[in-house]
């Protein structure tokens, strides 16, 4: 089963295209914060490319920009292309099934609402969540600790 579940804001406005037999497509990036915060107690934030097609895409660059929240219901997708140089390029993309919207303009962030301006990882980092000392470090042979709150525990 290939099945992918995420939640995140766009970083930049949705890039839409047509292809040669007119299907829409759009492209977009939502920056997703780690669940467990570095060493430095910094949460990490991946990058992680999108792409949707037909009136879904139609949709996207016409409802979100910047700074919206979405919920994105999909697949992962690889692939690899030879660049400008001949080297082989390997990407790794979410083909995206559904793309709900979770807030509305007013809503974002503050300064989110401005889609000129460039976002970086640190436009997306929250506060770190309390943690919790465990006496026997099961993980200490991988050289980095686990930091894990009580809210993380499921029972």
């Amino acid at each position: 089963m290939n099945k992918a579940f995420l939640i995140g804001r766009l970083t930049r406005d949705p890039e839409l295209r047509y292809s040669s037999s007119n299907t829409a497509v759009v492209n977009f990036t939502i920056a997703i914060d780690r669940q467990y915060t570095n060493k430095d107690g910094q949460r990490e934030t991946d990058f992680i490319r999108v792409v949707a097609y037909n009136k879904q895409a139609e949709n996207i660059k016409k409802f979100i920009t910047k700074g919206s929240l979405v919920a994105v219901d999909g697949r992962i997708q690889t692939g690899s292309y030879d660049d400008k140089d001949g080297k082989r390029v390997y990407t790794t993309d979410i083909v995206a099934d559904r793309v709900q919207f979770l807030d509305s303009k007013n809503s974002r962030p503050e300064g989110q609402n401005d889609v000129t301006s460039e976002v970086s990882p640190a436009d997306f980092q929250t506060e770190a969540p309390k943690e919790t000392n465990v006496s026997d470090d099961v993980f200490a042979d991988f050289g980095s600790s686990i930091e894990i709150s009580d809210d993380d525990i499921a029972f």
